[in-house]
């Protein structure tokens, strides 16, 4: 297994994001403690994959990458970072977006979460207290909000933000959950890898942030992503009742 310079690798999925990506992989290098990075590009027409190449010979050892051929999907771009960070001996592997929606002055108490205070799972949470959304029309803000309590009484959850995808995973939970059979690309694939870690009995914490709204480059929700999340909580819960979870057994 490769050593690592630190214990820490933060995946940031990237597709056409040419006008965030030397930034925010920037502002995560210099942070402190030492977070690594590896971009997933997803063969953005738009020359992101170079911009990135061109970052990693300025940061050797600490930003990686890997390209894969199409637009495969959110869940399955993480999956793969899961997978890379494992085999490179990660300790905390956090997802996070690329267009500062996420603040990467947040990562180091989301890491803390679980280094310091033994969290398994920590959720950068836009409503544990409160509404912390900036620059969202007010329709999105509630239909997001709501999505979260909905998801929540299908599937008695005690996570508030339940769709987050500014979230920091042990070791441990990414290898006592099986990867392969993770079903959901899309938003959906959020909810079911916090409701995944809790049936296996990993011990989640909500961390409050500010999440604004990009300001550069183009969202990739769609109607479509929504509505797997929408239909298919109702699936990972009748799914849940005919299911054996692994449970973590100690270190």
């Amino acid at each position: 297994m490769p050593e690592t310079k630190t214990d820490t690798l933060v995946i940031i999925p990237m597709y056409n994001e040419k006008e965030n990506a030397r930034a925010i992989i920037e502002a995560v290098v210099a942070l402190q403690p030492q977070f690594d990075v590896l971009v997933i590009d997803d063969s953005s027409p738009d020359g992101t994959a170079a911009i990135v190449k061109e970052v990693m010979a300025e940061h050797a050892g600490r930003v990686h990458i890997v390209e894969r051929k199409g637009k495969l999907g959110l869940g399955t771009a993480y999956i793969a970072g899961f997978k890379w960070g494992l085999e490179h001996g990660y300790e905390y592997i956090i997802e996070m977006d690329a267009d500062f929606s996420h603040n990467p002055s947040d990562l180091p108490a989301l890491r803390s979460a679980c280094a310091d205070e033994g969290y398994d799972v920590s959720v950068g949470s836009r409503y544990v207290s409160g509404v912390n959304v900036v620059n969202w029309p007010m329709g999105r803000v509630l239909m997001s909000y709501y999505a979260s309590a909905y998801v929540r009484m299908v599937t008695r959850m005690k996570v508030r933000d339940t769709t987050a995808g500014f979230v920091c995973y042990r070791r441990r939970v990414l290898q006592t959950i099986d990867l392969d059979k993770v079903k959901f690309k899309g938003y959906a694939f959020q909810i079911e890898m916090k409701f995944t870690a809790l049936k296996c009995g990993f011990r989640i914490k909500e961390v409050p942030i500010i999440f604004v709204n990009r300001v550069l480059g183009t969202s990739k929700m769609s109607s479509g992503i929504f509505s797997e999340a929408v239909f298919g909580v109702i699936r990972l819960k009748i799914g849940s009742w005919f299911k054996k979870y692994p449970k973590y057994t100690g270190e």
